[in-house]
This record gives structure tokens, sequence and C-alpha cells, in this order.
């Protein structure tokens, strides 16, 4: 999966703590879940925001 290096780092700053014992791996998976999330999201809106057929 290929995450854009701006979503990465924006997610990524949302979730960092300093004090938190999770390591890297934990970081990046939630990472890609929330960038995927986000995707999921902005289809939806696209999706409802569509004009229907009669």
């Amino acid at each position: 999966m290929e995450i854009p290096q701006e979503d990465y780092k924006r997610i990524e700053e949302v979730i960092y703590s300093a004090e938190s014992p999770v390591g890297i791996d934990a970081k990046k998976t939630h990472v890609m879940i929330l960038h995927m999330l986000e995707q999921i999201d902005e289809r939806l809106r696209r999706l409802e925001s569509a004009p229907t057929s009669p």
C-alpha cells in the first residue's frame, strides 16, 4: 500500500506520543487505517452528493 508522504506525516503527527510504549509497526498500522478511512469517507461523500437517476 502506497500512502502519500504528506498524508503519512499528517496522520503520524496526530497519533504521535513521546510517552507511548507503542512501537513503529503499531504506528504505521494506525496511519494506514486512518488513511483508508479518510479515503472511504471521501468516496461516501461523493456518492451521497451525486445526482440520482430517475
